[in-house]
């Protein structure tokens, strides 16, 4: 972990020193701009991981009658139907785990700002040096440590908080954290997802992560220190705008969110591009094969004799 000390750490107080010399700001005002001046700069160099998450999802959409088809045709043969399963996202470029890059590249982040904030909370006031992480000294370390905002301390837990303030600013943040994690994610579900893949397992995977993910950073939360939480917040709100953008610009086939731009475009006196999802459809589904009519006795008799 001490490269991403240094890593973290370097980012961090760079926006320090950008932030300590606006007027008027407090100590804690400016290390939370900091904060946030470091979560963007990360999610800034995360924007190609999450293009290629975009693509590897809206690939695992298009593919579900594929895999369906699949499914029914080794449901005995288990270890034939992965093999064909993984050939088809090669041969198609999807990463079945590509959804989940943005979130594992952010956890060696997000470890090393709460190893850097905690362990700076934690230095005891005879020892301050025991608090170094990266390039961060006692200086940094004292001022960390009596940095306030909305009277509470930004380097407490809610758990280990003196004030209650600080109990207070943590359970919101908790809150808002939880909330836009499930929003973010509904949005993708109730937009962006077309109806056959809501019932796959692709479906399903973004289900756990809507119902499972928030009661799990709930719980983890309260031992977070607000500066953390912060971090998390932020990024929060930078995933849903960020998404939000996506799905409102680039809408994948056969969804709510292309059939809502078809219409926007429509408005505008746009050219109207086509569902390329609903061609497909066209293509892959049979005509309905015409029962011929019956015919009487008499009918029959007049058609043989022609």
């Amino acid at each position: 972990m001490t490269p991403l000390y240094y890593a973290v750490s370097a980012v961090l107080l760079g926006w320090h020193w950008v932030f300590e010399h606006v007027p008027g700001l407090s100590d804690g005002w400016t290390w939370v701009l900091s904060i946030v001046g470091l979560t963007v700069t990360i999610r800034a160099m995360l924007i190609p991981l999450f293009v290629k998450q975009i693509k590897s999802s809206r690939n695992m959409q298009l593919l579900q009658p594929k895999i369906k088809e699949l499914q029914k045709k080794y449901a005995h043969d288990r270890e034939r139907l992965t093999q064909e399963q993984m050939k088809l996202w090669k041969d198609t470029g999807t990463n079945p785990f590509a959804s989940c890059l943005p979130l594992l590249a952010q956890m060696p982040v997000f470890f090393a700002l709460f190893r850097t904030i905690d362990q700076a909370a934690k230095a005891p006031e005879d020892n301050l040096e025991k608090g170094v992480r990266g390039f961060f000294n006692v200086d940094y370390i004292e001022s960390l440590q009596n940095a306030k905002i909305f009277g509470g301390r930004i380097a407490d837990t809610f758990m280990n908080a003196e004030h209650l303030e600080t109990r207070i600013i943590a359970i919101l943040l908790v809150i808002v954290m939880c909330a836009t994690q499930f929003l973010t994610q509904r949005q993708l579900m109730a937009k962006n997802m077309p109806a056959d893949a809501l019932n796959g397992p692709y479906a399903q995977q973004q289900k756990m992560l809507l119902y499972v993910l928030p009661p799990v950073f709930a719980v983890g939360g309260i031992f977070f220190p607000l500066g953390v939480l912060f971090y998390w917040v932020t990024s929060n709100f930078w995933t849903m705008g960020q998404q939000f953008y996506v799905i409102r610009r680039n809408p994948a086939p056969g969804t709510p969110a292309f059939k809502a731009k078809q219409d926007r475009d429509a408005a505008k006196g746009k050219d109207v591009a086509q569902d390329p999802a609903a061609v497909v459809d066209e293509i892959v589904k049979p005509k309905p094969r015409v029962q011929p009519k019956k015919q009487t006795r008499n009918q029959r008799k007049k058609g043989g004799s022609r």
